[in-house]
């Protein structure tokens, strides 16, 4: 991985490579810029010199116009300003002047972002380099970017959104995946299903709108079958609550399909069924539902008693997914005028964006102490018990009912703990004890790399001490019977107790991104391996501190992986954690011995 910084250097030198029976030109050489401090700025550092490299190409060796910046220090504050600037001056001569290509982003919405307008460069910066190269071809010089930002607009906004929501980020995809957005998407779905589809609202609708599917189904069969005529192994059933039905009618509707198209053909955009994800699956049934309609019946021609008349329906499902994220985070409504347009789904991707890309201010109001908070995150409590520690150990108390509080922090995973503060306390406790929604919950930041000075004042305060035993038909009892859960990160849980192998440091993959010579810490991808060989590995999704007692925070995310920094040498005071394997110490060389 250091030798793609290394080339930062020796792009600016004179030389030729020949790849592939071409031979490439390597742009002239200029002064060295700034040593970066972080994987963006190494980031806009080779996007800047990728720009230089495709307008050696097209214009000429040291060739620019007049207006070119060519700005190339990392600390001037136009830096990323005149990088998108000069992007556009090369794309006017590729494309012609007000000429784009249709999946050209240009701006974000939020012009302000220097983050969004960095990535929509590089997204368009790689569009230029197809028409000048050919799609996939690129020389040798060519440093280029991770898969993700050659994908559409809607599917960088919705990764980056469960990043910020639902800290989640997707880690499967190989960045050699032949067609690595499609690859993505399907695998940013599967994160999409508990933190937006499986909600308890979802759950609770689903039956209703599995049977209306069920019902819609049969009448396109009625319309192009005939009465009562349907394809052999035809299910047909149509029992609400039924724990097969929605699978039941994505078998039925593959088989009409079969009927109407031909064994296996499907027409573009066909969306996955996913058996474990109900909700989700629904969405890509009606879709697919409506797909086929429109093919056989015509756009918006549909049988009487049609029940799919929610026009988002329509819509390609991650389109529907990044609607979700802003409708649940951002408190986003369709516009009336978008309801009975014929560009509804366009009109909603682009709104979509543009909302996710420059979102509303929050709904502010003062909280129980005194603070302006998000009013989403204001809350009651209902007995809930109150604990001075993420693993609920040291009990102080049960919250009264009607208590307000302001949540701050989730814990990982499946728990349902969060941090929170009011009237003289800042406590953990357990949401399911609360007047807090799931959905909003879920949208709170993680206790990644946050240690919160807990304390608890108020006058129901009394301990700590132990949970006390349930004695009767209380809040006491529902809350022993639905226990809390443990913490994620309890460091007691080490080896074979936490249901995971326990290897040692030769066991960790170490990807040196980016040293800090100054800090004496490297920037890192990591993987735990099932042997000392290295070659079956899983990406490692939490780092440990037994010191300070906290996770280490996600840095940014390469090549699927998380990225941590961390110091150098041989650590035992890191636990380290993958699915399926745990480690309690990691060796991190230095630069001088690597």
């Amino acid at each position: 991985m250091m030798r793609r910084y290394k080339r930062l250097i020796i792009l600016m030198l004179g030389l030729l490579t020949f790849s592939g029976g071409i031979l490439w030109a390597a742009p002239p050489i200029v002064r060295v810029p700034p040593m970066q401090a972080n994987l963006f700025e190494a980031f806009v550092l080779e996007t800047r010199i990728d720009l230089e490299a495709l307008a050696n190409e097209i214009l000429g060796v040291g060739v620019r116009p007049t207006t070119w910046k060519g700005t190339e220090d990392l600390t001037s504050p136009s830096f990323i300003p005149d990088l998108w600037f000069d992007n556009e001056q090369l794309a006017a001569e590729v494309f012609g002047v007000g000429v784009r290509p249709e999946e050209w982003f240009s701006l974000p919405a939020n012009p302000g972002n220097l983050d969004l307008i960095a990535r929509n460069v590089r997204h368009d910066l790689e569009l230029t380099a197809d028409t000048t190269f050919g799609e996939r071809v690129r020389p040798d010089f060519w440093n280029g970017s991770a898969g993700i930002f050659r994908c559409s607009r809607t599917v960088q906004n919705v990764v980056r959104l469960l990043a910020e929501f639902y800290n989640t980020r997707p880690v499967t995809t190989s960045e050699a995946a032949f067609n690595y957005c499609s690859a993505l998407t399907t695998e940013v779905q599967s994160e999409l299903i508990r933190v937006v589809f499986e909600n308890s609202q979802a759950q609770s609708e689903l039956p209703a709108l599995a049977l209306a599917l069920r019902g819609d189904l049969e009448r396109l069969a009625d319309e192009k079958l005939g009465l009562n005529n349907r394809p052999p192994q035809w299910t047909n059933n149509r029992e609400e609550g039924s724990a097969t039905l929605v699978a039941d009618v994505n078998a039925d509707l593959e088989r009409l399909a079969n009927e109407l198209l031909g064994n296996n053909v499907r027409p573009e955009g066909w969306a996955q069924f996913i058996s474990a994800a109900p909700s989700l699956s629904y969405r890509s049934l009606r879709f697919n539902l409506e797909l086929l309609s429109d093919l056989q019946l015509g756009e918006n021609i549909r049988p009487n008693g049609w029940q799919g008349t929610d026009p988002i329906v329509d819509c390609d499902i991650i389109d529907q997914s990044l609607f979700f994220i802003i409708q649940q985070n951002y408190d986003y409504e369709i516009p009336e005028t978008f309801v009975d347009s014929v560009n509804f789904c366009q009109l909603l991707q682009e709104d979509s964006n543009n909302v996710a890309e420059n979102p509303p201010s929050p709904e502010v109001v003062e909280g129980p102490d005194g603070e302006p908070v998000d009013i989403r995150y204001l809350a009651e409590a209902q007995y809930a018990f109150a604990y001075l520690d993420v693993a609920a150990t040291q009990y102080m108390g049960s919250v009264p009912s009607g208590t307000e509080f302001r949540a701050w922090y989730r814990n990982f995973n499946e728990s349902d703990m969060m941090f929170v503060s009011g009237q003289d306390f800042a406590v953990f406790i357990d949401r399911r004890w609360t007047t807090m929604a799931e959905d909003v919950f879920n949208t709170l930041p993680t206790l990644e790399g946050i240690r919160p000075l807990t304390f608890c004042d108020a006058s129901w305060c009394n301990g700590p001490g132990p949970t006390p035993t349930p004695t009767g038909g209380s809040a006491v009892e529902l809350l022993a019977n639905a226990q809390t859960p443990q913490a994620t990160l309890d460091t007691s849980s080490l080896g074979s107790t936490s249901g995971k192998t326990q290897v040692s440091w030769n066991h960790v993959r170490v990807s040196y991104l980016l040293d800090r010579q100054e800090t004496r810490t490297v920037q890192v991808t990591l993987e735990l391996c099932n042997s000392p060989a290295q070659v079956a590995c899983e990406p490692v999704l939490s780092v440990f501190d037994t010191t300070t007692n906290t996770a280490r925070a996600v840095i940014s995310q390469f090549n699927g992986l998380n990225v941590y920094e961390l110091p150098y040498g041989y650590l035992q005071n890191q636990i380290i954690e993958s699915q399926n394997f745990i480690s309690p110490d990691i060796w991190i060389s230095d630069p001088t011995i690597r």
